[in-house]
């Protein structure tokens, strides 16, 4: 069976070929379920981000005490607290799903990607 996987040497390989248009591991026609089943989650992800950014706006994570990184070093701490907490006692969610905190937590690292990156609002 072929490789038909797009191997990269570096994050700067993948960042190159990303902002060239070249081929993109986005826009496989020949894409597995897995692959497909990752995109969907990335859209919703991606989705929900921007309507809760419509909400909060920059500020609360450009201006967290102590610095962006360590605002959202709080609140991913708090969900993965969350988390272990229902998942410890083997109780439900009275209120938001755990999926919730899964989906926050994946967000958070993308606002983190954006501050590392110099692409956060202030």
């Amino acid at each position: 069976m072929a490789d038909n996987s797009i191997h990269y040497e570096s994050r700067n390989d993948y960042k190159d070929i990303r902002e060239s248009g070249e081929q993109s591991i986005y826009n496989s026609s020949s894409a597995s379920p897995f692959e497909q089943e990752v995109r969907a989650v990335m859209q919703e992800l991606g989705d929900l981000l921007i309507q809760k950014h419509y909400d909060y706006g920059p500020k609360n994570i450009s201006e967290s005490p102590g610095g962006p990184i360590n605002g959202l070093r709080v609140r991913m701490w708090d969900k993965l607290a969350r988390i272990n907490n229902l998942f410890d006692k083997k109780r439900d969610a009275l209120n938001e799903p755990l999926e919730d905190s899964f989906k926050d937590l994946a967000n958070y690292g993308v606002i983190g990607l954006l501050v590392l990156r110099g692409k956060w609002e202030k």
